[in-house]
C-alpha cells in the first residue's frame, strides 16, 4: 500500500495541522519554564490589579488600558481584600526630615575626630529601621517649576529660618513674607551675587568651550555656585554635611539643583576616580593640608587629567582679607605656603590668583611626575588596585595614579569630545576594554533601547515630559541610557550605580558628562525627604531580592519621592507581583503595563504614582 505521506499534498496538510497546534500551545506557554500555570475555576479571584488605581487627572498620568495576564500568561495572582492588608503607618510628624544614615541622635555615640560623626552611619539591624511612612510637612505645596525653582521655594516646604538669619548678610536665601524663600545667588565668597564671581572664573578656566562638564562644588551651601554654572551646560554635583548650616543639600534640591549630603572626613568620596573636570571649594572650611594633605589628595583622585581645581577663601587673598577673617595674617600666610607646597608636590600647576580665587590645574598624565616624586619621595602613588572601589573605603595620604601613556602630550585614560558631543559618543574606557563585556556596539545598542523605552514612558506619564518633574533618580544606571534619552528635557538626573554591581559603569556615566554616585540600595540615600520628582527602578529588585528586605527599599523610596511624584519599577512579572503587594500596603496609585518586550515578554512595568 502506497505511503501517503509521500503525497505532497498529505506533507502540507500535515504541516499545517502540527503549526496550528503549536500556536496554539504556544500562545498558552510562552513563558519561562520555572512558571507554574494554574487553571482559574469559578472560585479563582479576580486578575491582578493594584490598590486604589484612581490616578486623578492632576496627576498627569496617561492612563493605558489595564494589564490583564490570563490572556498571556494565564498566571494566578491572589488578591489580598484591601480590608485585610497591613496598611504601613505614618511616622510620627517629628520624622517629617528623617535621614536614616544621617540621624543626629546618633552623633553623641560617634568619634568627633574629622567629623566621622557626620559621615553616613546607617542602620543594621532591622530592629534600628524605622519601619513607617514618612509625614510631609504642613502645608507642603508642590515646588515652582523649573526654572522658576532657581530663585523660589515655599517656606513650609524647607521650614527653615536659620540660614535666613546666619547668612543674611551674604545673600544666601531670605523670607520673604511668611510663605516665600528667595535665593538671591549670593554665597560667602560672592555677597553680592554668584554671577561676577563665576565671571572672574572663566576668565581662566574655559567654562564656554564644551570641554568643562562635570563640577564638583564642596561645602555647596545652597547650591548657588552650581545653578550659575548650568548657564554654561555644566553639571555640579554639590554636597554638604548636615550641620550648623541646617538643610543646605535640602534647599539646594528643593531648587532644582544636584546635590547630596556628604564631606571630606574618613572615607573617600562615593565617585570614581576621574570624574570631575572642575572642582570647587568656596571658603568651604576644609583643612586642606592637615593630616598630611589627605583631603586635596581625594580631590586629586576625582579630578579628571587637566582638570581645575578652584579656591576662594581663607588663605587666598590673605593680603586684603585677613582683618575681615579675624585671622592672623603670619598664620594665614603660612597657611598658604603650606598649601602651594602640596599642590606641587601633588604636581599640579597654579595657573592664576585673581582676587578672591585661585586657580590649580592638575597634570594631563603622571610621565613628568613620576620623575618628581621620585625626588621628593613624599608623597607616594598608592597602590591599590582599583581606584574607584571606594564605597566605604578609608582615604590614604598617597597619589591615585593615572593610566600610562607613552608620549607627555597623550591623555592619561584618553580624551573627551566636548559637550554635547561626548554624551553619545562611547567613552574611553569603553574604547580601551576597561570594563570586560562591554564593546563600542553593546554601548550604541543600549543607547538606541533607552531611547526607545523613553519613548514608551511618553505614552504612559506625561508629568515626565510636560515641565512637572525636575529631579530624578535612576537606582541601577547601568551605562546612562536612560538619561542620555532625557537630556534635552529640563530634568537631571541622579545615576546610581549600585557598588556591588557586576559591572562598576559609574565612570563610564561621568565620562559622558552625566553625574552619579555608588550606593547601596540596603541602606538609605544620603539625601532629605522629598525630594526625587520620580524614581526609576530597573531590575533594582531583581538584584536585590537576596540580598535584604526589599520592604526597606521601598520604603526609602517612598521616603525621597516628592508628592505627586512618580515611580517607574521594571523587572521580572514575579519580581513585580511581590512589589506591587508591598506597595498596595502603602496606600499608592500604580498601574500595570506590558514593557516593550510585548506581552509574552516576562518583564512588566510598574508605574506608582504619589498622590499622598
Amino acid at each position: 500500500m502506497a505511503n501517503p505521506l509521500k503525497k505532497p499534498l498529505a506533507k502540507l496538510l500535515l504541516a499545517a495541522i502540527l503549526v496550528s497546534l503549536s500556536y496554539l500551545l504556544g500562545s498558552n506557554t510562552n513563558y519561562p519554564n520555572n512558571y507554574s500555570i494554574p487553571e482559574r475555576g469559578r472560585g479563582s479571584p479576580p486578575p491582578l490589579q493594584c490598590l486604589q488605581l484612581n490616578f486623578s487627572s492632576s496627576s498627569h498620568v496617561r492612563i493605558s488600558p489595564p494589564l490583564h495576564f490570563e490572556p498571556s500568561h494565564r498566571l494566578h495572582f491572589p488578591q489580598e481584600p484591601q480590608q485585610n492588608l497591613q496598611f504601613f503607618k505614618r511616622c510620627p510628624q517629628n520624622f517629617t526630615n528623617y535621614m536614616p544614615c544621617h540621624d543626629p541622635s546618633l552623633e553623641n555615640n560617634l568619634s568627633e575626630e574629622r567629623f566621622f560623626y557626620r559621615e553616613r552611619h546607617c542602620p543594621k539591624a532591622d530592629e534600628e529601621r524605622v519601619k513607617c511612612l514618612v509625614p510631609k510637612p504642613a502645608g507642603y505645596q508642590r515646588p515652582f517649576p523649573w526654572p522658576k525653582s532657581k530663585e523660589l521655594a515655599w517656606f513650609k516646604n524647607v521650614p527653615f529660618k536659620k540660614l535666613t538669619v546666619f547668612k543674611k548678610s551674604q545673600n544666601w536665601v531670605r523670607l520673604q513674607g511668611d510663605d516665600l524663600l528667595v535665593f538671591p545667588g549670593g554665597g560667602t565668597s560672592f555677597p553680592k551675587g554668584v554671577n561676577g564671581y563665576v565671571d572672574l572664573i572663566k576668565r581662566v578656566v574655559p567654562l564656554k568651550s564644551g570641554k568643562i562638564r562635570t563640577a564638583l562644588d564642596v561645602g555647596c551651601g545652597v547650591a548657588s555656585f552650581g545653578a550659575a554654572l548650568m548657564d554654561y551646560n555644566i553639571l555640579t554635583m554639590s554636597f554638604a554635611p548636615l550641620d550648623v548650616h541646617e538643610a543646605q543639600v535640602q534647599f539646594a534640591l528643593e531648587r532644582g539643583l544636584p546635590a547630596m549630603v556628604g564631606l571630606l572626613s574618613t572615607y573617600q568620596l562615593p565617585y570614581p576616580s576621574r570624574s570631575f573636570d572642575v572642582a570647587h571649594c568656596s571658603r568651604c572650611l576644609v583643612p586642606w593640608t592637615s593630616y598630611d594633605g589627605l583631603y586635596l589628595m581625594e580631590i586629586d583622585r576625582v579630578l579628571r587629567p587637566g582638570g581645575y581645581w578652584v579656591l576662594s577663601g581663607p588663605p587666598i587673598s590673605w593680603k586684603t582679607s585677613y582683618r575681615g577673617w579675624e585671622r592672623d595674617a603670619k598664620d594665614l600666610q603660612k597657611e598658604q605656603i603650606s598649601l602651594e607646597n602640596l599642590a606641587t608636590r601633588l604636581c599640579w600647576k597654579k595657573i592664576a590668583e585673581r582676587g578672591p580665587i585661585a586657580v590649580w590645574r592638575k597634570p594631563t598624565n603622571h610621565l613628568h611626575c613620576i620623575q618628581k616624586l621620585k625626588a621628593l619621595k613624599s608623597p607616594t602613588f598608592c597602590v591599590k588596585s582599583d581606584p574607584d572601589a571606594v564605597w566605604y573605603t578609608k582615604m590614604e595620604p598617597c597619589i591615585t595614579p593615572l593610566p600610562m601613556v607613552n608620549e607627555i602630550k597623550d591623555v592619561a585614560g584618553g580624551a573627551l569630545e566636548k559637550w554635547p558631543k561626548r554624551l553619545n559618543t562611547a567613552p574611553p574606557r569603553i574604547r580601551s576594554g576597561f570594563i570586560e563585556g562591554i564593546t563600542v556596539k553593546s554601548f550604541n545598542e543600549d543607547n538606541q533601547l533607552w531611547k526607545k523605552r523613553v519613548s514608551h514612558y511618553r505614552i504612559i506619564l506625561e508629568s515626565l515630559f510636560s515641565g512637572k518633574f525636575r529631579n530624578i533618580m535612576d537606582m541601577n544606571a547601568g551605562l546612562g541610557g536612560f538619561a542620555a534619552a532625557l537630556a534635552k528635557y529640563p530634568v537631571w538626573v541622579m545615576n546610581a550605580v549600585p557598588f556591588d554591581a557586576k559591572h562598576n559603569t559609574l565612570g563610564i556615566l561621568y565620562e559622558r558628562g552625566l553625574i552619579g554616585t555608588y550606593i547601596d540600595w540596603c541602606e538609605a540615600f544620603s539625601t532629605y525627604p522629598r525630594t526625587y520628582d520620580l524614581i526609576h527602578a530597573d531590575g533594582v529588585f531583581s538584584m536585590y531580592m537576596d540580598k535584604c528586605d526589599i520592604v526597606y527599599i521601598l520604603l526609602e523610596m517612598h521616603r525621597i519621592l516628592r508628592p505627586e511624584g512618580a515611580i517607574i519599577i521594571r523587572d521580572h512579572v514575579d519580581i513585580i507581583v511581590k512589589v506591587k503587594g508591598i506597595i498596595d500596603r502603602m496606600r499608592l496609585n500604580c498601574q500595570l503595563l506590558h514593557g516593550d518586550g510585548g506581552r509574552f515578554h516576562p518583564e512588566k512595568i510598574l508605574l506608582v504614582h504619589n498622590s499622598l
